[in-house]
C-alpha cells in the first residue's frame, strides 16, 4: 500500500507556509485521497509550534524538524532534516515544492533513502497508480512518468492545487530529532546580485525584483534602451520608472534575452537586470496571475515563456507587433515611458512606499 509524505517549509518571513508548500499539500491531499493512502506532512522551520493553530489538511499526520539551525536554507541541515522526516514517516511517495530550498537538497535526500527522484512535476494522475507529468524542451514536449521503485521523490512545480489546502484547523505536530554536525558556515543574511543592483539604483537593497508569489509580472524589453522620439536614449529614466513601478505595485520583474545580453555588448543597459530576470524560450517560465510586457515584440521566444501567465497584456508602439496577432489578451498602442509614468503616479497616490 502506498503512503504519501509532503515536505514543506515556511516563506522568507517565517510566519506561514510558502505558496509552493501549500500547492504541494493540496496536490498531496488529492493524491492520497485518490490512492486511498495515509497522508503525512513534514515541516522544516525554526519554530513549527507557531503554525500549529492554523494548518491545512486536517486529519493528516504532521511531523516537524525545528530549531535555529533550520531557520535559513543550508544544504547540510536541510538534507538531514528532510531525511529524518522521511525515515519517521516511512512514506513510499514523497512530494515537495519545486522551491530553491528543496530543489537544492532533495536529490541528495533521495540518494540517502535509496530512492528515485523526478523534478518539475506539473500534474499527477493515473488510474490505479501514479502517473507524473512534466514538460521538457522549454515546455514544448509533455512526458508522463511512472516508476515501480520506491521511495519516489517528486518536486512539484504546479500551483493550481493550492485551493485544496485552503481548509485549516489546529493540529498536533510530532517533533523529529536530528543530530547535525558542527556547522562550517554561518548565515548572516541573504542578498542576491539583483538586490544589490536595485540598491545601487536608489531602490531598497532588500527589495529585490524577482518575486515568484507576486500577482503581476512586468517584463521589460530592449525597447527601453533604444532611441526615443526625441532621438536620444533615456536609460536612466527607464530604470527609474521600472524600479518605481516594481516598488509601488509589488510586481515581479522579468526581462527579454536581448535586453539582458546588452550588458556584454557594451550598450546602454539597465544595471539592475541579470540573467535571473530573463523570461522566455531561453529563460524562466513564470506562473503569475497577470503579466504586462513593455517594449518587446511578442514573438515566439517571448510567448513560450508566457504560456502559464493567466492574463497577458502588452504595451507597444507597433500596431503590427507579435502581441497584436492574438498572443496577448489586451495590447495598448502607447509609449511605455508615458504609461509607466502615469501608473506610478496613480499607484503612488493610493499606496505609500
Amino acid at each position: 500500500m502506498e503512503s504519501v509524505l509532503v515536505l514543506t517549509h515556511c516563506d522568507e518571513a517565517g510566519a506561514t507556509l510558502s505558496k509552493g508548500s501549500l500547492a504541494a499539500i493540496g496536490a498531496g491531499k488529492q493524491l492520497a485521497g485518490r490512492l486511498g493512502s495515509p497522508l503525512a506532512i513534514g515541516i522544516v522551520d525554526e519554530d513549527s509550534e507557531k503554525l500549529a493553530a492554523n494548518l491545512p489538511a486536517p486529519g493528516a499526520r504532521w511531523l516537524a524538524v525545528s530549531g535555529e539551525a533550520f531557520a535559513q536554507p543550508r544544504f547540510a541541515s536541510d538534507a538531514a532534516a528532510c531525511a529524518a522526516i522521511c525515515r519517521a514517516a516511512q512514506a513510499t511517495i514523497i512530494l515537495a515544492p519545486q522551491s530553491s530550498r528543496f530543489a537544492r537538497v532533495l536529490a541528495a535526500v533521495a540518494h540517502r533513502m535509496n530512492g528515485r527522484i523526478d523534478t518539475h512535476i506539473a500534474s499527477m494522475g493515473g488510474a490505479g497508480g501514479l502517473d507524473a507529468t512534466r514538460w521538457h524542451y522549454r515546455q514544448r514536449i509533455e512526458a508522463v512518468i511512472r516508476r515501480g521503485s520506491r521511495p519516489w521523490f517528486l518536486l512539484y512545480d504546479g500551483a493550481a492545487d493550492a485551493s485544496n489546502a485552503a481548509e485549516t484547523a489546529p493540529a498536533h505536530i510530532e517533533r523529529v530529532a536530528v543530530e547535525l554536525p558542527p556547522p562550517r558556515t554561518t548565515v548572516t543574511g541573504m542578498r542576491s546580485p539583483e538586490q544589490a543592483a536595485a540598491g545601487a539604483q536608489g531602490g531598497s537593497p532588500r527589495l529585490g525584483t524577482i518575486r515568484p508569489d507576486a500577482k503581476l509580472l512586468l517584463v521589460a524589453g530592449a525597447g527601453w534602451t533604444k532611441k526615443q522620439p526625441d532621438g536620444k536614449i533615456h536609460t536612466a529614466e527607464a530604470g527609474d520608472l521600472i524600479l518605481r513601478f516594481v516598488q509601488v505595485s509589488g510586481a515581479s520583474l522579468g526581462s527579454s534575452k536581448s535586453l539582458v545580453d546588452q550588458s556584454g555588448e557594451g550598450n546602454s543597459v539597465l544595471p539592475f537586470l541579470t540573467h535571473l530576470n530573463q523570461v522566455g524560450q531561453t529563460g524562466a517560465t513564470p506562473r503569475h496571475r497577470k503579466g504586462l510586457a513593455t517594449c518587446c515584440h511578442g514573438e515566439e521566444p517571448h510567448v513560450v515563456g508566457w504560456r502559464f501567465i493567466g492574463e497577458r497584456r502588452a504595451v507597444s508602439l507597433d500596431p503590427n507587433c507579435g502581441w497584436t496577432r492574438g498572443k496577448a489578451d489586451v495590447v495598448y498602442i502607447a509609449d511605455a515611458f508615458q504609461v509607466l509614468a502615469r501608473l506610478n503616479s496613480l499607484l503612488g497616490q493610493s499606496r505609500p512606499l
